[in-house]
């Protein structure tokens, strides 16, 4: 629809489908306002559609073709939420969210939406908290161990097959048994490779073993992550995502924004990421059943990225973590292009719908946008119809009602946000950043001991105790040759030769030189070169 179609100009009575329409959406308790309802052609302001806030943990969808103002929608539902100290995960890939913590600049086209939906429009910046994956970007950096992340996340990133994340589970166990911290990615190459080796082979034989050949792509899958700058993601100190969690000192809900503009040629990366947190709050978080509001509402963009290429075993962990997550109050966003990029498993879980608009310029869109009018409950338009001809800001909305049962199908005019629509000026968000009090707990990468440093401590010790061992044979042998004496006096002063040579600050100084280059060249050989520490 076209904004030269004339929003109602006075309170009037409704056309009786709209007056149906809109019953479904009287909300007596608290909710989120998304617009006014449109119908024939015309906006009725006098129509309000709204979301209960007690029903966003009950998970939703946010979709459309590419510039239908998906993120603004985002945007308009994130600042309703933070109003009524809910706080909200956000993913900016584009780098154009960051504008929600400043005020919206009032303009003609913001105060022409505003009459036609019926909105008093205030600007208002809202609390932020800006974060960064691995410090690459503008924001706090955000990290995992990956002991955290676990197997199954990690095999998704590398892309490994099953076969292969199978093996990766058992190294994860292997590291867990013996106490082999996996803090960042040379951790992980350096347990791979010693369970290769002619000395750890022995240590997974009771079940199963690791081939040479999975260790070898496992290794060359982590090596090529690492040259592609993902190895800054994993280490500590590790992101506590209670963070999330938190509100601002007025009471609003705090929004967390994670920057990925610097990585958006990373999707498989930060799409797993933004599942590990869902992941870690789902572990953390107790059982609260249903609550007036949500705990969290995460945004989870860019969602097909996440089910591209799956394995059996992510997809079962997603649905999951999606099913269970509500009862710990936390709601989960997918946002994506089309119904048809989520698996129909977890679709089945979104109770709120927003649909922007879809375009049907060949025959795999048109069959896309009849796959997407089948989702949808029995409605009043012509679907398929409508979905084509929506304008920017203009969506299909469906969600659930007070009691739990689906909304009628409204086509609606969505408000307009009340923040900037657009990127926070680079040199506040750095400020931003700077000055919050978590950047001094999460600024500095911190590399201690782990599974790497307790190997190659390993081997260096075998391999000095070797040479030591060996050493004292070639001065006790040299000894006995000498043969003259005799034999209960001669085994004494051998015995006393061998403790002089052995005990002196020379041969300890030797032995110690030999054994730790040993050590270190058994290192390199096993582990590859170690990475500086920061």
């Amino acid at each position: 629809m076209s904004d030269s179609e004339n929003t109602a100009e006075s309170a009037g009575v409704l056309p009786e489908p709209a007056r149906e329409i809109a019953a479904g959406y009287t909300v007596s308790g608290a909710s989120l306002d998304l617009g006014a309802l449109l119908w024939d052609g015309t906006c009725l302001p006098d129509a309000q559609i709204r979301i209960p806030l007690a029903m966003l943990n009950r998970h939703g969808l946010v979709a459309g073709a590419t510039g239908t103002g998906k993120t603004k929608t985002l945007q308009l539902i994130a600042e309703q939420l933070s109003a009524g100290g809910v706080p909200v995960f956000l993913a900016d890939i584009k780098g154009d969210v960051s504008g929600i913590a400043a005020p919206g600049a009032p303009g003609d086209r913001v105060t022409e939406r505003a009459g036609q939906v019926g909105q008093v429009w205030e600007a208002e910046g809202f609390p932020c908290e800006f974060y960064a994956l691995g410090g690459i970007g503008p924001g706090i950096p955000l990290r995992a161990t990956v002991t955290s992340f676990g197997p199954v996340l990690l095999s998704k990133v590398l892309e490994l097959n099953q076969t292969q994340e199978q093996s990766l589970g058992l190294i994860f166990h292997y590291a867990d048994s013996k106490g082999l911290e996996l803090i960042d990615l040379k951790d992980l190459r350096a347990v791979v490779a010693f369970l290769v080796s002619d000395t750890g082979k022995a240590e997974l034989k009771g079940i199963g073993g690791l081939s040479t050949a999975t260790a070898g792509v496992i290794l060359r899958s982590v090596t090529a992550f690492e040259q592609q700058g993902a190895g800054d993601f994993f280490g500590e100190p590790e992101f506590d995502t209670a963070e999330l969690l938190r509100r601002a000192p007025d009471g609003r809900g705090l929004v967390s924004v994670l920057e990925l503009a610097a990585v958006q040629d990373k999707p498989q990366l930060f799409s797993t990421f933004l599942m590990w947190l869902l992941a870690d709050l789902f572990h953390d978080l107790p059982e609260v059943g249903d609550l007036e509001k949500p705990k969290l509402v995460f945004f989870f963009d860019e969602a097909h990225l996440l089910f591209d290429g799956a394995s059996k075993a992510f997809l079962e962990s997603i649905t999951r973590t999606v099913r269970l997550i509500r009862s710990k109050g936390v709601g989960i966003f997918f946002v994506t292009q089309t119904p048809r990029d989520v698996p129909a498993e977890v679709l089945a879980q979104l109770g709120n719908r927003v649909q922007h608009a879809l375009r049907a310029f060949t025959p795999d869109d048109a069959k896309a946008l009849r796959s997407t009018v089948k989702t949808f409950p029995h409605s009043q338009y012509d679907l398929e119809e409508l979905l084509t001809r929506l304008g920017i800001g203009e969506a299909v909305i469906t969600v659930l009602s007070e009691n739990g049962a689906p909304t009628p199908v409204a086509a609606t005019r969505l408000r307009a946000p009340r923040s900037l629509m657009g990127p926070w000026p680079a040199a506040e968000l750095e400020a931003a950043v700077k000055g919050s009090s978590l950047y001094g707990r999460y600024a500095q990468a911190v590399d201690r001991e782990s599974a790497y440093e307790k190997l190659s401590a390993g081997q260096e010790a075998e391999a000095e105790a070797a040479a030591r061992a060996a050493d004292r044979a070639a001065v006790e042998g040299a000894v006995r040759g000498e043969g003259a004496r005799g034999a209960g006096k001669a085994a004494e002063e051998d015995a006393s030769l061998v403790e002089q040579v052995v005990a002196s600050g020379m041969f300890r100084s030797l032995a110690r030189s030999v054994g730790t280059q040993l050590g270190r060249e058994i290192s390199r050989s096993l582990f590859g070169t170690a990475r500086r520490r920061r």
